[in-house]
């Protein structure tokens, strides 16, 4: 018999399924090795000039002549004398600049006295909206703007802790993830969850199958009136490490159950995806109301209100050249007024052929696509992180 129609003739069981599984996760880790060799772990590249320049806000003749008068000190030169920075180095300017430029403060846009850590959940109801692109850009993005990020993956599916060059089914399958931080029985510290990544300032907590766990226990935990319950064990344990970071940005899995609803308890902001197209809005509008209602029992059972410094939603996967998808993109300004952000992340090629090799457009070599392609992939990208960092320094009282 053809092996091919064993399947029909026997039927397909949960051990073929396992072995479909066992045998993409050793492909997919050969994958991984041969992307990262020799290091075999990811590693970030150098940035130009005018990458710097931009993300220090200053000229790039002022960068080149501060350079010259030896107040910078030298970095990489190519055969061309072209500079390029690690993100360490970047940092190290910042560093100067702080110190001896007319306005100081300007150069560390993080916390400062009596800021409170802003913790934000990019959240939908459906898949293939952005969610995990979105948060990865946003993170390495204010990263590289010199902030302290840390970034949770609460989706049991782990794409956003795969995309950081780990492989979760064989790092963590005894442990290591946000699950053991929130967990009813043997909690332990977040800090022992936290994992340095390759991006200089960004730490991440991973996610893992494990974390599915976490719906049927905190339903058990509830009828057994466990405390602290779900909606207080995030902000919780965010607690113990808050002084080390600015931003907490967290990617939610695609559903409004109970690691969800963990996230938006302990969140100072949210911020929702959306592709412009009538189906999506109509999952986006029923996420909304159950999420309403399901909140509201959630103040009940904590006795304080759930709020928020700021709900922004944000227009994904946008081709300003599809008529049907502009029209829905005016639709949803005209009835969320202020609250859709005024830049889309459009669909691009050079995010979607970077994300092929689990990059961002900040990692990928630029050489290796088309300059118009590259350069608006990240004026898009820029310019999102960009609006919604304003909005994160108004909730801290600042511009």
């Amino acid at each position: 018999m053809d092996d091919r129609n064993v399947g029909y003739a026997q039927g397909i069981g949960s051990s073929d399924i396992g072995t479909f599984a066992d045998n993409l996760a050793e492909s997919l880790d050969r994958q991984m090795k041969i992307a990262f060799e020799p290091e075999e772990r990811k590693a970030l590249r150098r940035f130009s000039s005018t990458e710097v320049a931009g993300l220090l806000r200053v000229s790039t003749s002022n960068l080149r002549n501060r350079h010259k008068d030896g107040s910078f000190p030298e970095v990489h030169t190519d055969n061309r004398g072209h500079r390029f920075y690690t993100a360490q180095e970047v940092d190290e300017l910042r560093n100067i600049l702080e110190r001896t430029g007319k306005n100081a403060e300007s150069y560390r846009p993080g916390r400062r006295d009596g800021d409170r850590l802003q913790v934000l959940s990019v959240v939908n109801f459906k898949g293939g909206s952005s969610k995990t692109t979105a948060t990865i850009h946003l993170a390495q993005r204010y990263a590289l703007r010199g902030y302290r990020v840390l970034v949770l993956d609460l989706d049991p599916q782990a794409s956003l802790t795969t995309f950081f060059g780990f492989r979760p089914e064989l790092e963590f399958a005894e442990g290591g993830t946000i699950y053991d931080a929130l967990r009813y029985e043997d909690q332990v510290p977040l800090s022992d969850a936290i994992q340095k990544t390759y991006f200089h300032k960004l730490d991440m907590v991973p996610a893992g199958l494990m974390l599915s766990e976490y719906e049927t226990e905190t339903a058990n935990a509830l009828a057994r009136r466990v405390q602290p319950i779900f909606a207080e064990r995030l902000a919780l344990a965010l607690e113990e490490v808050e002084a080390n970071y600015d931003i907490v940005l967290i990617d939610c899995p695609p559903q409004l159950g109970f690691l969800t609803l963990t996230a938006l308890a302990a969140s100072t902001g949210l911020l929702v995806t959306v592709v412009p197209g009538m189906l999506d809005i109509a999952s986006m509008s029923q996420f909304l109301k159950l999420a309403s209602e399901t909140v509201k029992a959630v103040e009940e059972a904590i006795g304080r209100r759930v709020t928020w410094d700021f709900v922004k939603f944000l227009i994904t996967r946008y081709e300003p050249s599809d008529g049907p998808q502009t029209q829905m993109a005016g639709y949803l300004r005209s009835i969320l007024a202020g609250q859709v952000m005024t830049e889309p992340m459009l669909k691009s090629t050079a995010i979607s052929d970077a994300g092929m090799t689990q990059q961002t457009v900040y990692e990928v070599d630029p050489g290796q696509f088309i300059r118009k392609t590259i350069d608006r992939a990240l004026t898009s990208v820029n310019g999102v992180a960009d609006e919604l960092e304003q909005t994160i320094q108004m909730a801290w009282g600042r511009r």
